[in-house]
């Protein structure tokens, strides 16, 4: 990922503090990414460019943490704009005498893959080893779920999710024999349009997955995740 000049989104640090393992864990909320997740203190806020798998770069925010030798991240890419952006490029291809494959539309495989080529990029990473990766959701919001062992021995659990055409990819990384963070990755919430935290109902075999009808939603505490 190219990094670039930060901006501080509007953002908001909510809720009665909880403790586990000695540290302070508040709600922190992102209302320019909807999303809220529980931090062990306020996060750092940096954009970034996100190149895509079919060579388009979009726009994304890293929430990043360390404390006590662990480090928690979420990083959102807006993919809302990557259809046009990739139409925009076939178009110039035709305008230059391309034709065929070489001017195709990858715009929605892009777009479907996005969770995939997210995941491939976490087990790709230089002297990885990869302990377990499967389907998995938070509230129903269907992703990933990537466990790594580093080279230096650290532990990364990850899970990456699509909802409306944002990308989140979710990291704790812990020091060899440390136990893992659970409450980040379960405290994971996706907001709505008033920034209220969205849970989706099964529907047979069906859960929310991005760019299709969406199901039923079901009530969902604010608390989640909390003692």
């Amino acid at each position: 990922m190219i990094r670039a000049t930060s901006s501080i989104a509007v953002l908001a640090l909510l809720s009665a503090p909880i403790f586990a393992q000695g540290v302070s864990w508040a709600r922190f909320v992102s209302e320019q990414d909807y999303f809220a997740i529980t931090f062990p203190g306020e996060p750092n806020v940096e954009e970034i460019v996100y190149p895509t798998e079919y060579r388009i770069e979009l726009p994304a925010r890293v929430y990043s943490l360390e404390n006590r030798g662990n480090r928690y991240s979420v990083t959102v890419v807006d993919y809302s704009n990557a259809i046009e952006i990739h139409l925009a490029r076939n178009a110039r291809c035709r305008a230059e005498g391309g034709d065929g494959d070489q001017c195709q539309d990858d715009g929605p495989e892009d777009m479907r893959g996005a969770i995939v080529y997210a995941s491939w990029n976490l087990m790709n990473r230089d002297g990885v080893d990869v302990n377990h990766y499967a389907h998995y959701n938070s509230d129903r919001v269907e992703g990933h779920n990537v466990r790594l062992t580093n080279a230096d021995g650290s532990r990364t659990n990850a899970t990456i999710h699509m909802h409306e055409d944002r990308l989140y990819i979710i990291e704790s990384t812990v020091p060899p024999r440390a136990p893992a963070p659970g409450i980040f990755q379960i405290s994971m919430q996706f907001l709505d349009d008033e920034y209220q935290a969205v849970r989706y109902d099964w529907v047979g075999t069906r859960l929310y997955s991005n760019g299709y009808p969406t199901p039923p939603r079901v009530d969902n505490s604010p608390n989640r995740g909390t003692p």
